[in-house]
Formats: C-alpha cells, structure tokens, sequence
C-alpha cells in the first residue's frame, strides 16, 4: 500500500443520506505505522513546558479575575474579563492532559492543578479523568458507552444552538453539585449514588452513567471531592459579606469559559457515528484537526489536533505540531491523514448545521 494515497478500502461508500459511514472504513495501517515511528523521539511530557505554561495561565487568570472585579472604570473591567477568560480557559484545559499522563510522569502536576485550577473552577479532575479514557477506546468510542459523544451531525438543527448555550449554566450546576448534592449526600446514600452517577462527570451523552470509583482511586477522589464541596460552600457564603457582585462576575467568567470551550467541543469531532464500533482510523476522520495558528486561541493545549491526539493520545500536547508536520510531510497530500485537516471553526460549525438540516433516509 502507497503510504502517499488513500487506501481503497477506507474510502467506504456514503449512506442513503450522502454521508460516509464512519463504521464501516478499516484501519490505514501505512498511517497508524507512520504516526507510531515518526514520534518516538517526542512523546515524553516535558516539565520544563507544562509547569510554567498552567502556571502562568492560571496566575493570569486570576489576576485577570480579581481586576474585572476590582476595576470601577468599565472598559478596564471588561478588557480584564475577556483575558481572565482565556487565560482560565487555557488553565482549565490541562485537566485533558493530566488524562492522558502516565501516573510517573511530572510528579505534583496533577495534585498542583486540583489545588490551584481544578478546585477552585469547581471542575476537579475526577470529573475527566477515568471517563475521558473511555472516549478513547476503540469498542467504546462513538457508542452510547462513550459519555463524550453524541451524533449531533445526525439531530435536529436545534439540537446545535441547544448544546452550545447549555454550558452557560455551568457556574449554577457546578456550586449545586458541590455546594449541595455532596453534603447532602454524606446523610442521603441513594442522593450521593445519583450524583456520582449522573453529576459527577463532564459528560454531554445524557445516557452515560458513570460506574463506582475503582479501590485505588477512592483516596484521591474524595480527596477531590472534599475540596471542591468545602470551596464551593465558601462561594455561596460570599453573597453575604461580599455583596453579590463577585460571585456574578466570577460566575459569568466562569460561564464564558464553558461556552467556549462548548463551542470547541462542537469542532471537535463530525459527530456523524450512528453507534457502532469504529476503527482507530474512522475514529480519527471523525475527528477533526485544524493545524493553522490561530485556532490555538480557541483550542489550546494542543486541542487544535484532535484527530491527531486521537490517533496518539500518549502524545503530549507540546509534541503535537512537530508531529503533525512530520506525518503529512510523511504520508502527503491527499493521504488519509491528510483528510482529518479543516480550514476552521466557522467552516466546521457550518457542515455540523448543514447536516443536522439533511433529510434522513
């Protein structure tokens, strides 16, 4: 097989709809020993990146924060509240990476961004954690098992705007989940078996029901678990001797950092599996990777190679453009790999609408 051109039984036929089904395309495997050989040189995590990148981007954010609140002149707190939510949001989006860590690898790192990001935004890393690795597997994947996926390409062109717009309740679900349903569940056992299950993930499949914590990771998770219920009872204490208005700035940053990063989730992935099991191939041209500069303002910490990160999820973050590059020069134009490439957001968005407004057969 060329490892410069498409194989022939990856180019599976579209559906009665005009769609390719994703289920049905095997494995490149020219592309899979390419992606494997051409990265063994960069796939350690690097101390020296990861430290001082979620660092800096967290006392940004914070300190961004503080000034939205602080600041009595608008334009000020404005400016102040749109950098807090980019640097928070880049912050926030190491809780993927801490996913795919090896347990060895950079000593601390997980432990320092609970304390200093994950707690504090209410998003602790045992709510991506153990889940997100199931989004990875092959049988799993696109299936009713996986809680990051939905064919949202295959719903209603309501469903989109719906999706997107949901996330900006987070704040309120967030404090209600810590603030509430966690002491309550101390002295309500069947209300701390519903949270765990339905709440306790960061989850879009409605379906998805999370199983009880493995022996190992208990310690860690009600270590987790305890400090985001004590910060967020703090939080709601706020209102009576702070006055409202920094729970609601702090609330509604919050709530922009989860719409956008909504938003990225939409142009993550095509969304167009109905189901079934896929391949690692059809997993990764389902998935979306978008290698222009730019996007890693919207997708940052390497979340602008998705497809790629599908294909590699050891790969850290850092490596992922090195590694892109190497594998297209590689393999070339019009190649497999080459077909999970996307100009940009807007282009992304509009194929998800455009489909979801297609006839179904």
């Amino acid at each position: 097989m060329d490892a410069t051109t498409i194989p022939e039984n990856a180019k599976s036929g579209p559906d009665a709809g005009g769609r390719r089904v994703h289920s049905q395309i095997p494995d490149d495997k020219a592309m899979l020993r390419a992606a494997a050989e051409l990265t063994r040189d960069i796939n350690k995590a690097r101390p020296e990146i990861y430290w001082p990148d979620m660092l800096i981007s967290a006392s940004v954010g914070y300190g961004a924060l503080a000034g939205a609140i602080l600041f009595e002149t608008p334009w000020m707190a404005w400016v102040s509240a749109i950098v807090a939510v980019f640097a928070l949001y880049r912050a926030l989006l190491f809780i993927h990476e801490i996913s795919h860590l090896h347990r060895d690898a950079l000593p601390g790192f997980r432990t320092a961004w609970n304390l200093i990001v994950g707690i504090p935004m209410l998003t602790p890393s045992l709510m991506y954690d153990s889940p997100h690795r199931i989004h990875h597997k092959r049988t799993q994947y696109g299936t009713v098992e996986d809680p990051e996926y939905m064919p949202l390409a295959l719903m209603k062109p309501w469903s989109l705007p719906i999706f997107v717009l949901v996330a900006a309740l987070a704040p309120i679900g967030l404090l209600i989940r810590w603030g509430v349903l966690a002491p309550l569940g101390l002295i309500i056992p069947p209300l701390r078996k519903v949270a765990w299950e339905r709440f306790s993930t960061l989850a879009i499949n409605p379906e998805f029901r999370r199983r009880p914590a493995e022996e190992k990771e208990r310690n860690w998770f009600l270590f987790q678990q305890v400090g985001a219920s004590v910060w967020a009872i703090f939080l709601m204490t706020t209102p009576f001797w702070l006055g409202w208005q920094p729970l609601l700035i702090a609330a509604g940053i919050t709530a922009a950092v989860a719409v956008f990063n909504q938003l990225r989730t939409l142009v993550a992935h095509l969304w167009e599996n109905d189901g079934e099991a896929m391949t690692v191939t059809a997993q990764y041209l389902d998935s979306v990777n978008v290698p222009r500069f730019l996007a890693g303002i919207w997708a940052p910490v390497g979340l602008r190679y998705h497809a790629l990160h599908h294909l590699m999820p050891s790969l850290p973050y850092h490596s992922l453009h090195e590694a892109h590059k190497r594998i297209s020069t590689h393999l070339g134009a019009g190649s497999t790999f080459d077909q999970a490439s996307h100009p940009g957001m807007w282009p992304l968005v509009g194929r998800i609408a455009r489909s979801t407004m297609g006839r179904r057969a």
